[in-house]
């Protein structure tokens, strides 16, 4: 499937989710605000932020993934801990949205999709192991993803597992947050 049309369709979901959340409502025909462009590009990756947009107050992301923000010589592997990927997502995470002028704290919904690796030197369990192994993988994200939120400031999250997720990532993370300040630019040329 075309990275654009992929990104596209979790863009839409993204949307979809913050109208039932509680954000304003949006349409994708809707022109934004000459005062609200789109995110910055992450320098120095091969993960551009072109479907992430801010519209009417709301910063909505696709596709941020283990990798994204790291140049390519330091990118991880789906033969590295499931732990370094939730990490590295979420560090992406932060970073993207405060380059928005937004927060972790800020953030309305997230969908967090994980998959496990494909590497010949991984055998892929099957049956009643899967179900264990992905498990495993929700239990690893947890542990991580509540230390990057206030008390009590959690957004909503749906979590899926899928088959697999482009750019040698276990996680990618979808959703949208509130911008609560003006976008900070990137340091990086």
């Amino acid at each position: 499937m075309d990275i654009n049309t992929r990104r596209g369709f979790f863009e839409k979901m993204a949307m979809i989710a913050a109208v039932f959340a509680g954000g304003s409502k949006v349409s994708a025909q809707q022109p934004a605000a000459p005062d609200q462009g789109a995110a910055p590009a992450v320098p120095g990756t091969d993960a551009p932020r072109r479907n992430s947009h801010v519209q009417n107050g709301i910063y909505y992301f696709s596709g941020t993934g283990s990798n994204d923000g790291y140049p390519k010589d330091d990118h991880v592997l789906v033969t590295d801990p499931f732990e370094k990927h939730v990490t590295r997502t979420m560090d992406a995470l932060k970073k993207s949205v405060e380059r928005a002028g937004s927060n972790m704290d800020s953030l309305i919904h997230l969908d967090v999709f994980l998959c496990l690796p494909h590497a010949d030197s991984i055998p892929m369990p099957t049956g009643k192991a899967r179900f264990d192994a992905h498990k495993a993988q929700y239990d690893a994200l947890n542990k991580i993803y509540g230390t990057y939120f206030s008390q009590g400031k959690a957004p909503s999250r749906a979590c899926m597992a899928v088959e697999w997720i482009p750019g040698d990532s276990l996680i990618e993370i979808v959703g949208s947050a509130l911008v609560v300040g003006p976008p900070i630019p990137s340091a990086e040329k």
